[in-house]
């Protein structure tokens, strides 16, 4: 297994992305395995609120040192918040990916589609298959 955390108190998507679900409002992320595997973050362009995008969709793009990538809907719904501080500081998502570094939430439109995700064991065993 390899140095990134994977906490247990939130879901995981193949694509990376971390799902936290408090009711209905879900709060999504990048993992620590996603931002390791890009080093450091320079820029995160992140959607509208009130966009209403489904599960599969781009959300937006992270951008590092090494690479641009999409970040995509672990779960279909409304976007409810942004977090603005990654506009002036995106060195958050390396820092802080569970805290600081979260990306949006969402109002889930199907609260069902998260019963697709992994919990951090399987997660885990995702990213050290990639390894």
């Amino acid at each position: 297994m390899g140095d990134w955390k994977t906490p247990d108190d939130v879901r995981y998507a193949e694509s990376d992305e971390w799902v936290k679900i408090e009711g209905d409002e879900v709060t999504v992320g990048l993992t620590d395995y996603a931002q390791d595997q890009l080093s450091d973050v320079v820029y995160v362009e992140l959607p509208a609120v009130g966009d209403t995008l489904a599960k599969g969709d781009s959300y937006g793009v992270v951008e590092s040192v090494k690479a641009a990538s999409d970040m995509y809907m672990p779960l279909g719904g409304e976007i409810t918040a942004v977090n603005e501080a990654l506009e002036d500081t995106p060195e958050l998502v390396n820092e802080d990916p569970y805290g600081k570094g979260w990306m949006i939430r969402i109002k889930a439109s199907d609260p069902s589609e998260a019963e697709g995700l992994m919990d951090a064991k399987a997660y885990d065993a995702h990213c050290d298959a990639r390894a």
